[in-house]
């Protein structure tokens, strides 16, 4: 059995409306001066005002910090610092996606502890007690809520450094499903994506223990069972509440264990070509499902019975041939992607050049590019099945044109 080392946090809320209770929970934290980082397109929602306000009718002063995009970088981080520094905050908050609440850690990191972001790649690096932070996804994709680490960019080299440390976990994190109601189909679709990554590739993952176990198979349940529901009506509250608290446990599922060769596999795609990680992972799942199948078949079993077909989603022979578990899975995860409206193959995405398809040379070169970066991303060593930059590269030439 894995050893594990592990600790509760933070202290969840959810329900429709919570994020009203943001004011009164702020009052636990000393100090009146607040930092709310949120991307624009929560702003244009309106929900950082619904944030803000609650904030001010408990007698704080709010202060935004919007300057960021998806996949923030160390350039945002550092924008969020000089903003920090003017107005000194007591507590941070992040709300928004993945992004803004990744962005929230790196600006507490280099604030709380001085430095630059890249001083704090790896993990334990923190050298001094962190500011408290809330953290309120409007998003069901990262898990970022109840993890320690900030995903962050290095706006020079592209590299996408993880940031760890139990000092920069969120001591509360607020889930209020009615925020999630307003996104896009493409963010629905994208983050849902990601979040069914996480519960797969933890539940699989070398580093998979009893306590991480708990959290992927519930996530797993609640994910694959409500994603194709908020594709088909988004209104669907009940829908989008299984699917917020499904991305929540799939983080601390993350932060009980780790991810696999999916998200090594997709980081190049995202820092090279700009593909969106949701996207990129997702893509790249069946393939590393089928390649990981002869080492835990049965693990895809396990989870493949907490499935329930419907009218909307099936899965072939379900419950039928287990020892395809891992094939039916795969094409799962294609089906829920062609039903999302995302790309199947590399061929098939937005950003993926054109001038490949008909320069064998180029191809190769790009393939062998991809698969050197992957089998370097630090996820790759948890994939269940060992891989090497050649398995990296089949696993990319195999995703290149869609699956008959």
């Amino acid at each position: 059995m894995q050893e594990f080392d592990y600790q509760l946090r933070p202290r969840i809320l959810y329900g429709p409306g919570t994020l009203d209770r943001l004011g009164s929970l702020a009052l636990e934290f000393q100090g009146r001066r607040v930092l709310v980082v949120s991307d624009p397109g929560v702003v244009n929602a309106g929900i950082f005002e619904k944030g803000r306000a609650s904030l001010a009718l408990s007698g704080f002063e709010v202060l935004g910090f919007h300057d960021l995009q998806e996949n923030p970088t160390t350039a945002h981080v550092e924008k969020g610092l000089r903003v920090a520094e003017a107005f000194r905050p007591n507590l941070i908050v992040g709300l928004g996606g993945g992004s803004s609440m990744d962005c929230a850690k790196g600006i507490n990191f280099v604030y709380s502890c001085g430095g630059q972001m890249r001083d704090y790649w790896g993990v334990g690096k923190a050298t001094s007690v962190m500011l408290p932070m809330i953290a309120i996804p409007t998003t069901s994709g990262t898990g970022s809520e109840t993890q320690s680490f900030a995903l962050i960019s290095d706006a020079e080299t592209h590299v996408k450094m993880a940031c760890g440390d139990p000092k920069a976990a969120c001591r509360i994190a607020i889930l209020d499903p009615t925020l999630t109601v307003t996104q896009p189909s493409t963010v629905t679709a994208l983050t849902g994506i990601d979040a069914l990554t996480h519960a797969l590739e933890t539940y699989v993952c070398n580093r998979s223990n009893p306590m991480s176990e708990c959290f992927s198979r519930e996530s797993w349940r609640l994910l694959s069972n409500a994603f194709a529901r908020v594709l088909e009506t988004p209104g669907n509250l009940e829908a989008r509440g299984e699917m917020q608290l499904g991305a929540c446990f799939a983080g601390m599922a993350i932060e009980a264990s780790m991810l696999g060769a999916a998200h090594a596999l997709a980081n190049p795609l995202t820092a090279t070509f700009g593909v969106p990680h949701g996207q990129a992972v997702g893509l790249m799942m069946p393939h590393v499902v089928r390649f990981n199948s002869s080492q835990v078949e049965g693990r895809y079993a396990e989870l493949l019975r907490l499935f329930v077909p419907t009218t909307l989603t099936s899965a072939p022979n379900q419950g039928q041939n287990e020892s395809s578990a891992g094939s039916q899975i795969a094409s799962l995860f294609q089906t829920w992607l062609s039903r999302a409206g995302l790309a199947t193959s590399l061929s098939q995405l937005p950003q993926w050049p054109n001038h490949l398809s008909h320069d064998a040379t180029a191809l190769e070169a790009t393939i062998d590019s991809l698969a050197a970066s992957a089998q370097k991303q630090w996820t790759a060593t948890f994939n269940p099945r060992v891989t090497s930059e050649k398995d990296m590269k089949g696993l990319y030439l195999a995703a290149l044109e869609p699956t008959l």
